[in-house]
């Protein structure tokens, strides 16, 4: 059984943790849902930010001094001051497309001191028979601390560019569909510009990462986290360079990763969405060759 100080210290956190972290401390809890969905029922005391989950972002300096402006005003509307701990939830684990863990990302990324993911989310939350409200909280706003250290988590594609044939590892954690290049994206299949994928890169599901449970989905054990990238030839020892579409399932699994012990893990954050509209950088499709080679081999 979980101690208090165990609470503290873990990212992930059940409901119940949640409830007795929340009588221990000064806590913000952000939905990440959108507006309609929070109307409809959120966690009691819970703020709406659901640009966590919308914002896409560039990885140019240009692009990453606005992202990071634009989430220090969001964030300090909502109540961040520094001294409290912000605890980000989504719907479901497997449904939102990483969107809590887009926010654990973006305040790790900013050196924010105290940051966790509700794990199961809000279904976790009814599951459990716990507090739910309808009606809209109105924040405390508060000024994001600016003297934060930001840390060494966010990769530009010019950082991937340099890594592409290299023994780093580019591990792509979007759905099947738009790593064999049939879809650009889960916004539609010609969103982007471009099809396909990061030349040289591993394919680990971001869906694999997480199992069910009674409470809904939830993430897997560390074991069972290194399993799966074992499965990919990945080791807890590699530099790893993770992307999606626009850093949100790319952030559920730098949450696994680094839960399981990957220490070296970094989110190309921009991802496909960025990397596929400039035509100067290359992709591959369809299988990769291995696979080819032993469909063939089949025939």
């Amino acid at each position: 059984m979980s101690t208090l100080a165990d609470v503290f210290d873990a990212t992930l956190i059940s409901p119940a943790e949640l409830m007795a972290l929340q009588s221990a401390e000064p806590v913000v809890v952000i939905d990440t849902r959108d507006a309609e969905t929070y109307a409809l029922g959120h966690v009691e005391g819970a703020v709406n930010l659901r640009e966590t989950f919308s914002y896409l972002a560039t990885s140019t300096p240009e692009g990453l001094r606005e992202l990071k402006a634009t989430f220090a005003a969001h964030l300090g509307a909502i109540g961040l001051s520094g001294k409290e701990t912000a605890v980000f939830y989504e719907d479901a684990m497997n449904s939102g497309y990483g969107q809590s863990c887009r926010g654990y990302y973006l305040l790790t990324w900013l050196g924010y001191p105290r940051v966790k993911v509700l794990n199961g989310g809000f279904s976790a939350w009814k599951a459990a028979g716990l507090p739910v409200s309808t009606a809209a909280v109105t924040a405390v706003p508060a000024v994001f601390p600016g003297d934060l250290v930001q840390a060494d988590v966010m990769l530009t594609k010019d950082d991937v560019a340099a890594a592409l044939g290299t023994s780093t590892v580019l591990l792509d954690v979007r759905d099947v569909d738009e790593w064999i290049g049939e879809s650009s994206s889960p916004y539609g299949r010609d969103f982007a510009p471009r099809k396909g994928r990061l030349p040289g890169a591993r394919w680990i599901e971001w869906y694999r990462f997480m199992k069910p449970s009674a409470q809904g989905s939830v993430f897997k054990s560390p074991d069972e986290v290194r399993a799966e990238c074992t499965s990919a030839g990945i080791t807890p020892g590699d530099t790893v360079y993770l992307y999606c579409f626009k850093g949100a399932r790319a952030a559920n699994s730098f949450l696994a990763l680094k839960q399981a012990g990957f220490s070296d893990v970094r989110m190309y954050f921009g991802s496909w969405n960025e990397w596929s509209r400039d035509d100067s950088l290359p992709v591959e499709s369809g299988l990769p060759g291995s696979a080819q080679a032993m469909l063939a081999a089949a025939q």
